[in-house]
């Protein structure tokens, strides 16, 4: 007899959600946290001043609101309870200007003068189809259920970001906004399929928002780990996995974890192939992050971005592009693009009254050593003049910190690895089940795996998926 059915390591949003889908299945399962809480990237603190609620890592949760798993999971019933900004996103421009996506296409086309025809007919489709998308897209293969919907927005996906832009749109103000989102992927807008991201997040942006959990993000794996505990399943913190041995008597374990972690772990259980197929698994550029306590309101030059939760700080599609192009080379940006969020402006509970909690970062190379924290308060300052004047503390992590903190996240790498087009799908390896391993019983349930990086739970709903194809080893 084993202790449990299925051991997971690892309790980030997909080790959570693996277990979840075990335990509603019948399986004893039990979550390893070699941290003191939940949550991996998904945590919160107090790191600047007293009153002061931080994001460390995620702080803003499309994906997570949308996912076709986690969107189904009575959370509420746990104390999740979610935050709509007034708008999803800004992208402000020079000279005053700025673009707000609001959750209406045709009022969002609006904005973009004689672009707003093309705007609409790009995303009006999407939007109307964005479940079906998710549906095709969150899974280890696309499987183009309708195959229409998968065109219209497959073809459209393939295209360099940077590209599908200058095709499309003839204005700065459009162009800047499709390369803003496509950013997130902490690739080279001019790779091919870097417009997916972008026509997603758009699309998430308008169909259901960008919001994110009052109180803190780590709201989010709280209540996914009541979840699991209601449905039967256990929880330890503390719990430091350095080896198989490490794991009480079981049947299957599943790792939220890199391929790295994962050979130092259950290398000599692998396959000799599957272990050279993980060591060559390509990890991706770093964040360098800061947060700031700051006194009243961010100073936007254009007036609309206080409205929005989310804001892209990096000026036009060039700029933009040629900050990604650097990081791809190894370089560091001299204008770094730079994801702002602005969360205590619509939840109060995140710093005291009349002061704000504001969460920014910026892509640097892997591992990079370099301190942005200049270079991010100069691109902050050039849309929000008189910023820095208003700093009243920052708490500032670069790539070292950021795996320090989490060791999924090797050279700062938020990912789990390179999320280019290669490998999203030969995503850690090219096989046709990506989170078996090739050794009876050992599952990979991380951002590691399709579709990769965000917080979805998709990882390890699939991987659970896959575990339960198997009896128990």
């Amino acid at each position: 007899m084993t202790d449990y059915d299925s051991v997971i390591v690892g309790a980030g949003p997909n080790g959570l959600a693996a277990g979840i889908r075990l335990a509603q299945a019948g399986r004893r399962v039990l979550v390893m946290e070699q941290a003191d809480e939940v949550g991996g990237g998904v945590r919160s603190a107090a790191l600047t001043l007293p009153g002061f609620t931080h994001d460390i890592c995620s702080a803003i949760h499309p994906m997570a609101y949308a996912s076709p798993f986690l969107g189904g999971l009575p959370l509420r019933r746990y104390g999740l309870r979610w935050v709509h900004p007034a708008a999803p996103v800004a992208h402000p421009l020079d000279g005053g200007r700025a673009v707000l996506v609001g959750r209406s296409v045709k009022e969002t086309a609006a904005q973009f003068g004689r672009d707003a025809g093309a705007y609409y007919a790009l995303m009006a489709p999407l939007v109307r189809h964005l479940p079906q998308i998710l549906a095709m897209f969150m899974r280890p293969w696309p499987v183009p259920a309708q195959p229409l919907t998968f065109a219209r927005f497959g073809l459209r996906a393939l295209w360099p970001a940077a590209a599908l832009a200058r095709a499309l749109f003839r204005r700065p103000e459009a162009r800047a906004l499709l390369a803003g989102h496509a950013a997130h992927t902490m690739v080279a807008l001019e790779e091919p399929a870097t417009a997916a991201a972008g026509l997603l997040l758009l699309a998430l942006a308008h169909a259901t928002g960008w919001p994110f959990p009052r109180g803190g993000a780590r709201a989010i794996p709280r209540a996914m780990a009541a979840l699991l505990c209601d449905l039967g399943g256990h929880v330890q913190t503390g719990r430091m996995v350095r080896s198989l041995d490490d794991l009480p008597p079981h049947g299957d374990a599943l790792f939220d974890l890199t391929p790295r972690q994962l050979l130092g772990i259950a290398g000599e259980r692998l396959p000799a192939g599957e272990r050279a197929a993980l060591g060559r698994f390509r990890y991706g550029p770093g964040v360098f992050k800061i947060d700031y306590a700051i006194e009243g309101d961010m100073p936007w030059a254009a007036p609309q971005c206080a409205r929005a939760g989310t804001l892209h700080l990096g000026g036009t599609l060039d700029e933009v592009a040629e900050s990604e192009r650097q990081v791809a080379h190894g370089q560091v940006p001299d204008a770094p693009f730079v994801l702002l969020a602005q969360q205590s402006v619509f939840d109060r509970s995140r710093a005291p009254v009349g002061r704000n909690a504001i969460w920014a970062y910026c892509h640097v190379p892997h591992g990079s050593a370099a301190d942005m924290t200049e270079r991010i308060e100069a691109q902050i300052e050039r849309f929000a003049p008189g910023f820095r004047a208003r700093i009243l503390a920052r708490s500032v992590r670069g790539p070292q910190e950021m795996e320090a903190y989490n060791p999924n996240y090797i050279g700062g790498d938020i990912n789990g690895g390179r999320q280019d087009l290669i490998q999203t799908y030969a995503r850690p390896t090219l096989r046709r089940d990506p989170y078996a391993t090739g050794a009876r019983g050992i599952y990979l349930c991380s951002a590691s795996t399709p579709p990769g990086g965000g917080v979805h739970g998709m990882c390890g709903y699939y991987a659970a998926e896959s575990a339960l194809r198997h009896p128990p080893a």
